[in-house]
């Protein structure tokens, strides 16, 4: 029987900080940080739904076990720094598994650890928004996983087993690679179209007008999944509004919470990976190219 004892998290945004306040009294939870931080968030604290956590924080530079299981929850710019913050606690044994928007990130990862190290993964239908050093949220959402063939290993079992006593919604789908691509649908549609609108949940439980353009954005995804064999449907784009209605209506993408913030969005992983797509498929994507361009704009306005 495998138990995930040791249990490293890396990046305490609003979607690390969420899960390390509900991991930590299962397991031996450390959270990778750098010197920096370390100072800071000991002295400063995190709160998540205004409770304090004072995390245990180890630095690549600590002579600290290895990592049983090892989430990454940082940024998509942030991947390049945070694998070498966490290569000092990856071992043959140790599962990890990333929470990065987008379709890449275990591939980048497992081409710096092995691809055996992999789980595929993303969370979804959470309303974590983190403002400084503290998190608050309604919805905890769910952690969706899996082996790449979908198969129920002994490490899956026990990730499944961790996140279900820690009070994480989990789903362990038949087909995760469809599923990390229906996320992608979702995060191109609602992240980006928010970003520009500088809208949270709220309007998109109200405008048709808002959901009609976040439709648009979803169809050039779901025209690129069909030349790569990838089963999404029109009904899945519908699911969308329906897990939209149950979040908070003050509730913000994570692309949003970047704007506001004046922080660089991940433009570059969602409407930058439909465009050099469908150029690939000679697929058009004017919604996503419109969408490019204005993000990029947002950015340079800082």
């Amino acid at each position: 029987m495998i138990e995930m004892t040791n249990v490293y998290i890396a990046g305490l945004g609003a979607i690390g900080s969420m899960i390390a306040s509900r991991l930590h009294k299962n397991c031996c939870l450390k959270v990778i940080v750098d010197t920096g931080r370390k100072q800071r968030y000991t002295e400063d604290g995190i709160y998540v739904n205004e409770v304090k956590h004072d995390f245990e924080y180890i630095t690549p530079e600590d002579n600290e076990a290895p990592a049983d299981l090892l989430i990454i929850a940082v940024k998509n710019r942030h991947l390049d720094q945070t694998i070498k913050a966490i290569r000092p606690f990856v071992v043959k044994n140790t599962c990890i598994l990333s929470l990065l928007n987008g379709i890449d990130s275990e591939n980048i990862i497992g081409s710096q650890f092995g691809m055996e190290h992999m789980l595929y993964s993303f969370i979804v239908a959470t309303d974590s928004v983190r403002m400084k050093n503290r998190t608050n949220y309604t919805n905890v959402g769910k952690i969706v996983f899996g082996e790449k063939n979908s198969e129920i290993t002994p490490r899956v079992k026990a990730v499944k087993a961790l996140f279900e006593k820690s009070m994480i919604g989990v789903e362990v789908p038949e087909d995760i690679i469809r599923e990390i691509w229906w996320k992608f649908m979702l995060n191109v549609g609602i992240n980006q179209t928010s970003a520009v609108l500088r809208a949270p949940y709220g309007l998109y439980q109200i405008s048709e007008t808002a959901r009609s353009l976040m439709r648009d954005a979803c169809m050039e995804v779901l025209m690129i999944a069909e030349k790569k064999k990838i089963n999404l449907t029109n009904e899945d784009i519908n699911k969308y509004f329906q897990l939209i209605n149950g979040l908070s209506a003050d509730g913000k993408t994570s692309m949003l919470q970047d704007v506001e913030a004046g922080r660089i969005t991940e433009v570059e992983t969602f409407a930058g990976a439909v465009i050099r797509m469908g150029k690939e498929f000679g697929i058009s994507t004017p919604v996503n190219e419109i969408l490019y361009k204005m993000i990029k704009t947002i950015e340079e306005s800082y």
